[in-house]
């Protein structure tokens, strides 16, 4: 198994910060505008990117401002069982994020592209977080 990892750091609070990747809002703000569900340990969220169905993640851990991980539960990108997981901790007074997507059996094309598009993502996170506005996929900024 191999991973996607992504290392960064972003002027803001730990706690602002981990409003933006564990509520439905935050997450509506950076990854995707057709983020649903429910954002609570145990619960199920979907992910819509126009009229194409995204990936479903159930919340399977919370640590209060330091760390989420979300695991696949349904996936038309074969990312079924993959583990997605952020922790946040403080460096050089700001918020240092580790992202990680585990779980891929091989790193092809497709890995490639993911891992670039988590790379944008991971930007418009810091971008959410420091000035307000992210770049998430079907918002204005995205299609600019």
């Amino acid at each position: 198994m191999t991973s996607i990892k992504h290392l960064f750091r972003i002027n803001a609070s730990r706690a602002k910060v981990f409003e933006a990747i564990s509520t439905l809002k935050g997450i509506s703000g950076w990854w995707t505008i057709g983020t649903s569900g429910d954002a609570t340990l145990g619960g199920f969220m979907k992910f819509q990117f126009g009229d194409m169905v995204g990936p479903e993640m159930k919340v399977i851990e919370i640590i209060s401002n330091e760390k989420i991980t979300w695991e696949c539960v349904a996936s038309p990108f074969g990312w079924v069982g993959n583990t997605f997981t952020f922790f946040l901790d403080e460096n050089d007074g700001k918020t240092r994020v580790r992202f990680s997507q585990d779980g891929w059996t091989e790193q092809g094309d497709f890995y490639a592209a993911c891992s670039f598009s988590w790379g944008r993502y991971m930007e418009s996170l810091r971008q959410l977080c420091q000035t307000g506005k992210g770049e998430a996929f079907g918002s204005e900024r995205y299609r600019k």
